[in-house]
């Protein structure tokens, strides 16, 4: 009987830390430093130089200001109903709205102040303005009165706060000025994020419809989803080939192209899956390889 019971004890143990892995998200996490580490490398390629003060103070203050938007993402999706099947969020794992906000703003708050010390050290305000342009299109994202993730507009917001904003910022933070090798770069890893975004609404159609969440993958259906996937996954390495053959990126660039099973995977899972919630829901963890890979290869060949 005490055997049963332990084994019990320790299933139910398992299965707490599987929740709080999925809730705390480790592996997203990569959309918060990937950003940083592609602007930084190719200010190293332009430069020949890095700063490693402002890059680890500036990679310490992105974790911070993910971690303050899934947090919140959790606090203000529990107002809707939207997670109510969502077994790994923060909010239903604690029990406790109240104290998961105010954890979210202290997040916030300690990555704002890295920024804010980073702006100060080069006494200029434009990296600590964009990275508040980005904060600003992660609360209008989630947030009431705005909400627009409940619009469709999420997967645009995403693509400019994780793409041209985080990596010019990055950029910026290095060498004080602008480049248009980053700006191109950062249209690769804007996509590639938006990706993981879009893929994740796959697996809740349902979920979404009933909180009146009216996502792309709700508007336009997962077959039309699937095939805009598949459009957006070759996007990525058409504009990484163009770039090296125009001299923008590096040879060594096509590196990247090391991610590519990453995305044919991806594709044809949701192609095969896209209407089968329990088998398409892993996509998402698919699109964060891919995204991760071929952000950290792409950078590789800068530094290289």
């Amino acid at each position: 009987m005490n055997h049963q019971s332990n084994m019990t004890v320790k299933t139910i143990n398992k299965s707490q830390q599987k929740l709080w892995l999925a809730a705390i998200k480790p592996p997203m996490y990569s959309v918060a430093i990937m950003p940083i580490w592609v602007g930084t490398a190719i200010a190293i390629w332009e430069k020949n130089s890095i700063n490693w003060s402002i890059f680890s103070t500036f990679m310490t203050s992105a974790i911070l200001i993910l971690a303050w938007e899934n947090i919140s993402n959790d606090v203000f999706d529990s107002e809707t109903g939207i997670d109510q099947n969502k077994h790994h969020s923060l909010v239903n794992l604690t029990g406790n709205k109240d104290l998961m906000f105010w954890l979210g703003n202290l997040c916030l708050l300690l990555g704002i102040a890295g920024v804010v010390t980073i702006s100060w050290w080069q006494q200029d305000f434009t990296v600590i303005g964009l990275i508040l342009s980005c904060c600003f299109l992660g609360y209008v994202y989630q947030s009431p009165p705005f909400r627009l993730g409940y619009q469709g507009l999420g997967e645009i917001l995403c693509f400019f706060a994780f793409g041209p904003l985080a990596i010019s910022a990055a950029y910026y933070s290095q060498t004080q000025s602008w480049s248009i090798t980053s700006l191109i770069a950062s249209i690769i890893i804007g996509i590639t994020t938006t990706i993981i975004l879009f893929c994740s609404h796959f697996h809740q159609v349902e979920d979404d419809l009933a909180a009146g969440k009216r996502s792309l993958i709700v508007g336009m259906g997962t077959q039309a989803g699937s095939q805009v996937l598949n459009w957006s996954c070759g996007i990525i390495f058409v504009l990484i080939s163009i770039c090296v053959g125009l001299g923008f990126f590096p040879l060594w660039a096509l590196l990247s192209f090391v991610s590519l099973p990453f995305a044919i995977h991806l594709c044809r899972h949701v192609s095969n899956y896209h209407d089968q919630p329990e088998k398409v829901s892993n996509c998402k963890f698919i699109a964060v390889y891919l995204h991760f890979l071929s952000g950290l290869l792409l950078s590789v060949g800068f530094m290289i």
